[in-house]
């Protein structure tokens, strides 16, 4: 952890395996600055690579975990509009591109992401937790596809990943009404796993998940989560034949063996961290 380079955004400690990601912008409401967009896929890329890390949980300090898009950063789009509108487009193209790289950080990553959701998740909060592993919320959280009351479409993720997540009608209910929806709705629908008390309780929830996680082998986790994104953007058939090849050239007797045995001991196995820089 002593290689993480500094952020004024967010707060990240390391433990056990875990990689605790706080915002910590409570003030306002941690909404998403642009130290936000520039240090999340650097701490998300410095985390994949230390051996030592395992899980991210991601989670938000204050009353809520996100407010959504910073509206200074509206402003620079506003202003980007103003300029030649062959360049103009250009520009905005390559903004949204790099806002949407950001968030591809945490799925690209080969660590599960855990989010831990309280209070207000709106806007480019939707687009942050959808790029997620994992979705725990409070029993207060609230989510919106807001984008549609200021005129325009969300461009960094939701759109893409949340139907995959849930029944695309209502993820085009949601989006064209922009209307909030509550915790109680999003586990309903299979945006969250489970829904808690409270901020802490959440919190807690969530390091439990991760823990759980980080006990497991690190190699058979990356080989699952890179299937399960590979299969959610292919067919099945080419996801079959890409699980067999990762097994093929992955899959060795030591965690295979060392999980049998401790299984059938009835202990816990400790696997060995991926080499460094392994993501």
């Amino acid at each position: 952890m002593s290689d993480l380079p500094p952020s004024s955004y967010f707060n990240v400690s390391l433990s056990d395996g875990i990689a605790h990601v706080e915002m910590n912008n409570p003030d306002m409401a941690n909404s998403m600055t642009s130290a936000f967009w520039e240090d999340l896929p650097v701490i998300a890329a410095a985390l994949d690579a230390d051996p030592g890390v395992r899980v991210m949980v991601l989670s938000g300090r204050g009353k809520h975990f996100t407010s959504g898009m910073d509206l200074a950063a509206f402003e620079g789009i506003l202003q980007l509009t103003r300029e030649e509108p062959g360049r103009a487009a250009y520009a905005l193209r390559n903004l949204v591109l790099k806002l949407q790289r950001s968030l591809n950080s945490l799925e690209t990553a080969r660590v599960p992401v855990i989010a831990a959701i309280h209070g207000a998740c709106l806007g480019g909060g939707v687009d942050l937790i959808s790029a997620c592993d994992i979705r725990i919320a409070s029993a207060d959280a609230s989510f919106g596809i807001e984008e549609i009351h200021i005129g325009m479409a969300a461009d960094v993720g939701t759109l893409q990943r949340l139907p995959k997540l849930m029944a695309p009608g209502v993820v085009r209910e949601l989006a064209y009404t922009g209307r909030r929806f509550s915790a109680e709705e999003a586990m309903g629908w299979g945006v969250v796993n489970a829904v808690h008390s409270g901020r802490e309780a959440t919190i807690f929830a969530a390091m439990e998940m991760a823990r759980d996680i980080a006990a497991k082998s690190p190699l058979a986790i990356a080989g699952i989560k890179k299937a399960l994104t590979y299969a959610r953007d292919h067919t099945v058939a080419d996801g079959l034949d890409q699980i067999a090849t990762w097994n093929g050239g992955m899959l060795r007797p030591e965690d295979l063996m060392k999980a049998i045995q401790t299984k059938m001991e009835s202990q816990q196995a400790v696997f060995d961290d991926l080499p460094a820089d392994a993501g």
